[in-house]
C-alpha cells in the first residue's frame, strides 16, 4: 500500500506510536480538522519528551532569560520581508560600539539573563577584525552569557567579505568566544521562494552548510522557518524535509521555531495567514520532525494567548523573556511579556515552568 493512500486512521495510529511520516503523510495531516492535527500533535510531544528531565519532561514547559541585540542594521540583501535593515545612506544607520553593548549586556545580567542573541545586517564594510574583537569583549565582561549569534546568511555574507570559507569563520568564531547559532534566514528553504523574497541572501543549499559547518565543529544550533507568503504546501514540506535530513546526520539543531510573516512596512506583498495556519503549521511540523526534541511557541509574533494554546499543539518550550526586539517590531508586531507572565501562562496551560540555558538544561 502506498503511503499516499494510507488511511486515515491508521496515519493517525502511525504518529501516535511516534512512527516517521512522509511528505505525502504529512501534507494528509495538514487537512485533517485544526483540533484532531493538534491532539496528535501534542500526544508526539509527550512522547518526545517523556523521558527528558528525570522522566518529567512532558511535564514542564521551558523559557530562556535573554536578549536580542542587533549589533547593526545596516544591510545590502534588503529582503522584500524586512522592515528592518537601513543602508549607510539612511540617518538612522547604526553599528552599536563596545560601551552600547555592554550598557544592553549589563541590564541583562542583572535579571540573570543566560544568553545574548547577536544578530545584524550584511554590513558590507565590517571586517573580521570587528566581530571577533566584538565577541572576545563580550565573552571578557559576561563569561556566564551564552553568545547565540549570526545567522547562517550571516555567515554567507562573512565568508564572501573576508575571503574565507565558512569553516574558517565559524572556527575563529568560536575561538572568540561564539557558542551557538540561531536558525534565522531559514525563511523557506526552497531556492523558488528566495529568490523571490530574498533574491541576494543566501540560497538554501548555503544554509544549510553554514549550519552542517557549525555542527560540525560542536556549534549547536536552532532551526526556524517564516511561512504564509509566497511559498505552496508542498514547499513547507520541504524546508521540513530538509531540516529533518540534515538532522539525521548531525544531531546538531537544539530547536525548532517557525512563525508567521509579518507584513507590516515591508515591500512583500502577501496576504497574511492567521493564528489557526500558524497552528497548524507548528502542528505538523512537531509530527513530522522526530529527530528535533524541542519545539518554540512564537508569542512574539502570535501573542501571549495564542503561544499558551500552542502548547498543546506540540509546543514544549515558551521561548525567551526576550528584553529586547527590534526585527519583528518594525513590521507591526509588537508582544512583551516579563518572567512572572511567562511562568503565569504555562501554569494556567497545565505545566510546570523551568527556566533553561541555550542547550535545554534546567537551570534556577
Amino acid at each position: 500500500m502506498s503511503t499516499a493512500t494510507l488511511p486515515e486512521e491508521e496515519l493517525m495510529e502511525k504518529v501516535i506510536a511516534g512512527e516517521r511520516v512522509s511528505d505525502e503523510e504529512a501534507a494528509s495531516l495538514y487537512h485533517l480538522p485544526l483540533n484532531v492535527l493538534g491532539s496528535l500533535a501534542d500526544q508526539r510531544r509527550n512522547l518526545a519528551k517523556k523521558s527528558a528531565y528525570a522522566g518529567r519532561g512532558a511535564d514542564i514547559v521551558t523559557y530562556i532569560v535573554d536578549r536580542n541585540v542587533n549589533y547593526t542594521n545596516v544591510c545590502n540583501v534588503y529582503c522584500k520581508f524586512c522592515a528592518f535593515y537601513r543602508t549607510e545612506k539612511d540617518a538612522d544607520h547604526y553599528v552599536l560600539s563596545h560601551a552600547e553593548l555592554e550598557e544592553k549586556l549589563s541590564e541583562l545580567s542583572e535579571i540573570g539573563g543566560v544568553q545574548v542573541l547577536l544578530q545584524g545586517g550584511h554590513h558590507p564594510k565590517l571586517g573580521m577584525g570587528h566581530y571577533l574583537e566584538m565577541l572576545s569583549f563580550i565573552k571578557e565582561r559576561f563569561p556566564k552569557i551564552n553568545i547565540h549569534g549570526f545567522s547562517p546568511p550571516e555567515f554567507h555574507h562573512f565568508s564572501k567579505v573576508f575571503d574565507l570559507p565558512v569553516a574558517e569563520v565559524l572556527r575563529r568564531f568560536k575561538e572568540a568566544g561564539l557558542g551557538s547559532i540561531p536558525g534565522g534566514g531559514g525563511e523557506i528553504l526552497v531556492d523558488r521562494v528566495r529568490n523571490r523574497i530574498s533574491p541576494l541572501k543566501a540560497n538554501s543549499d548555503q544554509w544549510l552548510g553554514v549550519m552542517e559547518a557549525a555542527h560540525d565543529l560542536g556549534l549547536f544550533s536552532s532551526a526556524t522557518m517564516m511561512f504564509g507568503h509566497v511559498e505552496t504546501l508542498g514547499e513547507r514540506i520541504e524546508h521540513l524535509r530538509r531540516l529533518r535530513e540534515l538532522q539525521d546526520r548531525t544531531h546538531g539543531f537544539t530547536a525548532f521555531i517557525c512563525w508567521t510573516f509579518q507584513p507590516d512596512n515591508t515591500l512583500l506583498k502577501a496576504e497574511p495567514v492567521g493564528s489557526s495556519e500558524y497552528l497548524r503549521m507548528q502542528a505538523l511540523s512537531r509530527i513530522y520532525l522526530d529527530n528535533i526534541d524541542n519545539l518554540q511557541s512564537s508569542w512574539v509574533t502570535q501573542g501571549p494567548k495564542i503561544g499558551q494554546i500552542a502548547l498543546k499543539f506540540g509546543a514544549s518550550d515558551f521561548g525567551s523573556v526576550m528584553m529586547e526586539e527590534n526585527v519583528v517590531s518594525k513590521a507591526g508586531t509588537s508582544f512583551r511579556l516579563q518572567v512572572q507572565d511567562i511562568e503565569r501562562l504555562i501554569r494556567e496551560a497545565g505545566y510546570e515552568p523551568r527556566r533553561r540555558n541555550t542547550w535545554y538544561e534546567l537551570i534556577s
